[in-house]
């Protein structure tokens, strides 16, 4: 049996994501061979090139926009500029991916060279943009009509002459039994589903299944949408690794598919779907796999891989968040020595240093067992991830998580108004907050937090208490990501909206495969309101010299990384200076 594993842009081009690692170990564990592709990784070496580039100015010198449009100032913009891009990209790129990402004035102008190198790369497709955070496609990603239009048009699809150069070849080559799309976030809905597409298109006789959280997020949707199917034949929901390996073993069989757990298909003229099976444990589970990955490919100076200590969310009761999308979860949590054996795997086979956690949240109890293991041995690896603002938290455990290697965690704020956490169910005090801040900046751990503006009944005074606790607390914290509220299909809030004060969810007639929902509150800022907010306080955010730290979640860590490791000051956020 073989099976090729695709991951589609747009992800952060900076560290693998943990999906095909993981299906990865499975099948092979279980003698299938497995070929895995982090097309987004691939992509973006392949885009930040200079024949990429030249290739792009002569497609636009071929199209010229009408006069007077945003397409017209931008293709001037890019004929004017687009030589020296593409004489510096692969220098700019070079320096990104090398230590002297961690000199600011150095890395800056190589940064703002890849900005504007993928702006560039995108223009012919206009207006369409691929961008280190996203993919804006031209075309609605909720929208079936919208995603059978995207796959098949190569005037705004970028990715399409893409995946025939780098991916139907190999398919073709190969001949798989199946080949498997991940597809974790809505930026990856239409270049996903264009290798979906394009490798059904190309007569390869492999069975084309897609994955992932949007997959699981549209499993009550695409049994009503038989069109769909002409993009693939399959769709897994909810876990993977199980229904994966049973689909490889019936289509290279020739079997039906009626005994495939957690499936959605296509068979005799209707959309069919079996039966689920019980969420797998991730200490059942094997290590995650990552040979055969681009591992030189990644836009990082150091090499970062991601390990999960947690399937689940331990406290899963948060309005905003759909975690579990709907159902219960299994929360399941690996054991510490079995943690740490991976970590150091992954230092001794991979040369590894730094270690994501992709956890919802990490438990206090694990990190209580993990830190001291790690001590021990040196604290070889630096890591970091999200977690709680929980009262167990202490002093003690957040100095042995530093001697142990914790170098940031990532706190979900979300509100500095009790009242609006309460509302959110977000089980967290505003006076632990007020002492974990000042206790992980006295262990040295780079403490980056989530908020966001407009909780169906948050009003402009919430808001107000929100920014007044950030200024108050400035000085423990280094690093933000703000937003609005989104209303996202299986959070509480859309599944029980009256709970929270949402008197109507709208529902787009055209959007067919919706995940996310404008709504009607019966008090408190409505989401217009929220965003004219959140744009205020950006506006009034200092200018940071070196943004390049901040564009993502791994250059954050890398960059606290680098400042524990040579023992230089972590900067707050808003410019105020940490107390002595």
């Amino acid at each position: 049996m073989k099976v090729m594993l695709f991951f589609p842009p747009n992800w952060t081009p900076a560290m693998p994501h943990l999906a095909l690692p993981s299906l990865t170990a499975y099948l092979r564990e279980r003698g299938v061979e497995v070929i895995q592709r982090d097309l987004n990784a691939e992509v973006f070496d392949r885009i930040l090139t200079r024949d990429y580039l030249l290739r792009s100015l002569e497609r636009l010198r071929q199209r010229r926009p009408r006069s007077g449009t945003p397409a017209w100032e931008l293709w001037h913009w890019a004929l004017a500029n687009g030589p020296a891009l593409a004489r510096q990209i692969e220098g700019a790129k070079r320096v990104i991916k090398s230590h002297a990402f961690y000199d600011g004035p150095r890395s800056l102008p190589a940064f703002e060279t890849m900005i504007q190198a993928l702006q560039l790369a995108s223009l012919p497709y206009y207006p369409s943009t691929l961008h280190l955070q996203g993919y804006d496609s031209a075309y609605r990603a909720d929208s079936s009509r919208a995603i059978l239009q995207a796959v098949q048009d190569r005037n705004q699809n970028m990715f399409i002459e893409l995946f025939e150069e780098m991916v139907v070849p190999d398919v073709l080559r190969e001949q798989p039994d199946v080949v498997g799309i991940s597809i974790p976030s809505v930026n990856q809905v239409i270049p996903g589903l264009t290798i979906a597409h394009l490798v059904k298109q190309s007569g390869a006789r492999a069975h084309v299944t897609i994955g992932g959280p949007m997959a699981s997020i549209w499993r009550e949707q695409l049994p009503g949408l038989p069109q769909m199917f002409r993009l693939f034949d399959s769709a897994v929901v909810f876990d993977g690794e199980e229904p994966l390996y049973r689909l490889c073993q019936a289509v290279h069989a020739g079997s039906p598919l009626d005994d495939v757990p957690n499936l959605i298909y296509f068979g005799g003229e209707r959309v069919r779907i079996t039966a689920r099976q019980e969420q797998a444990r991730l200490q059942d589970l094997p290590a995650p796999d990552f040979d055969g990955l681009p591992l030189d490919k990644y836009l990082a100076a150091d090499l970062v891989l991601p390990l999960a200590t947690t399937r689940g969310c331990y406290f899963g009761k948060c309005a905003f968040c759909n975690v579990g999308y709907g159902e219960p979860e299994a929360f399941s949590q690996q054991r510490s020595e079995t943690l740490e054996r991976q970590m150091l795997l992954l230092l001794e086979k991979y040369g590894c240093r730094h270690i994501f956690f992709v956890d919802e949240a990490l438990t206090p109890r694990l990190m209580r067992e993990l830190s001291p293991r790690l001590e021990a041995k040196g604290a070889p690896i630096f890591w970091g991830g999200c977690a709680r603002f929980e009262k167990t938290y202490t002093r003690e455990l957040l100095e042995a998580m530093s001697r142990g290697g914790c170098c940031m965690l990532l706190f979900g704020l979300e509100a500095g108004s009790q009242r609006i956490m309460d509302r959110m169910v977000k089980g967290t005090r505003l006076e632990i907050i007020r002492r974990i801040l000042p206790d992980s900046t006295a262990a040295g751990i780079w403490n980056h937090t989530f908020f966001f503006f407009g909780f169906p009944g948050e009003t402009l005074e919430d808001a107000q208490q929100t920014v007044d606790f950030l200024y108050e607390n400035a000085a423990y914290i280094n690093s933000a990501a703000l937003g609005t509220f989104l209303l996202e299909r299986y959070a509480p809030a859309h599944t029980f909206p009256w709970l929270y004060g949402i008197t109507k969810i709208i529902e787009r007639p055209d959007a067919d495969l919706g995940f996310y929902f404008d709504y009607e509150v019966a008090s408190g800022m409505d989401a217009a309101t929220a965003e004219l907010v959140m744009q205020r306080f950006e506006e009034s955010l200092p200018v940071k010299a070196f943004p390049q730290f901040y564009c993502n979640d791994v250059y954050r860590f890398l960059y606290a990384a680098h400042l524990k490791a040579i023992g230089a000051p972590r900067p707050p956020w808003l410019g105020v200076p940490a107390l002595a």
